[in-house]
């Protein structure tokens, strides 16, 4: 089955006014003024671990000093990105269609390294958040094929559902204090083949399954516009929703590998002007989060599972916008998780790669401590 059209977080990022540029704000939303609400969602905060991330990147057994660090720095949160195929008897690398029939068979092997982490999160008192980051059907990034739909094609909604199920079952001795669900990674922009209704529609299965097995398991689903958008059509399945913050994309994703063709303004903050012209500062961040403050508002628990900046941008700035997105959702009373943790996207806390911070030896990693320190800021 050919790609979906979509418009993916890269595409966005490149040709939206590099996130939020091109965004007219509606009428209701351009208030940034203050409601009392209460997050029903705890103050989550902590880190994407990618052990089962992507299949080309392998499947990587869960460390147990990550979580004991986590956990000794103050936090009480890792999200787990993950690739169902990494789960399947065949390895089939995303960019490679696969035959139905192999979605349904299951690798034991790679279920058990899913238990350690989630042995480590109970161990260390560190809440674990299982996110299908490539699910049946779907995945946010443009270099996925899947032999069918999501949005719309009931045998992807079969195996979506047939997954869900299977934590579910697996993990319904762990006490909701310890685990959530996170149904998949950042749902689409609106485009003729999906909005909202469509989003209900194709997941309520697998919320019911999950509720058969675990009624009191908490359940998210990622808002709309790779995390931007809220969802008020999933309000009536009773489950949370989680916003992801990129914004402006010209600060957040300055000169990665992985964007070509960009002409790159020089980055500050506050200030920072976007590809199409439009000025970030603090005051616009907030309005551009309005949405989910009146989501919090009609009883939607919502938590801010992803969020970080390129390596390339200079740490100052870096610092300078993230100190303002965090000071806003605290404000919101709305968890973070940082993307990532340990090297990879070079989004993280070890490894990163900076080239202008002066990085501390922790047992053999390179950790940036003013970030650390800045996150900490944040605990309560």
């Amino acid at each position: 089955m050919d790609k979906i059209k979509q418009l993916t977080r890269k595409d966005f990022l490149k040709k939206g006014g590099l996130l939020g540029a091109s965004l007219t704000l509606p009428a209701a939303f351009q208030s940034s003024a203050t409601h009392k609400y209460e997050n029903r969602l705890p103050y989550w905060k902590g880190f994407n671990l990618q052990y089962f991330y992507k299949l080309n990147r392998g499947i990587h057994e869960p460390k147990e000093e990550h979580f004991k660090w986590i956990s000794d720095w103050g936090f009480n949160f890792v999200r787990l990105p993950m690739s169902y195929r990494t789960w399947l008897k065949k390895k089939v690398y995303a960019n490679t269609n696969i035959d139905v029939k192999e979605v349904y068979k299951i690798d034991e092997s790679t279920l058990e390294l899913i238990d350690k982490a989630v042995h480590y999160g109970e161990k260390y008192g560190i809440h674990v958040n299982l996110c299908f980051h490539h699910a049946p059907g779907f995945c946010i990034h443009n270099d996925v094929v899947e032999p069918f739909s999501f949005w719309g094609d009931e045998k992807a909604i079969e195996a979506f559902e047939f997954h869900w199920k299977l934590f579910a079952k697996r993990y319904k001795h762990i006490s909701t204090s310890n685990l959530s669900f996170n149904l998949f990674n950042e749902a689409p922009w609106p485009y003729d083949n999906f909005n909202g209704e469509i989003y209900r529609r194709s997941v309520e299965p697998a919320v019911r399954a999950i509720r058969k097995a675990t009624p009191h398991r908490i359940i998210i689903a990622d808002g709309a516009g790779a995390g931007n958008l809220t969802v008020p059509e999933l309000i009536p399945l009773g489950i949370d929703q989680s916003v992801h913050c990129y914004i402006p994309g010209s600060i957040s994703h300055y000169d990665v590998s992985w964007i070509s063709g960009v002409d790159w303004e020089d980055p500050i903050w506050p200030n920072a002007i976007d590809q199409h012209g439009y000025k970030w500062d603090r005051e616009r961040l907030e309005m551009y989060y309005t949405p989910w403050k009146k989501l919090i508002k009609q009883g939607v628990g919502v938590h801010l599972g992803e969020t970080s900046g390129s390596h390339k941008l200079p740490h100052d700035v870096f610092l300078a916008w993230f100190r303002d997105v965090l000071e806003i959702f605290h404000e919101m009373k709305v968890g973070y998780c940082l993307w990532d943790f340990i090297g990879a996207s070079n989004f993280g806390i070890l490894d990163s790669n900076r080239a202008d911070v002066e990085y501390e030896d922790w047992y053999g990693h390179k950790l940036d401590r003013k970030l650390l320190t800045m996150l900490q800021e944040f605990q309560s």
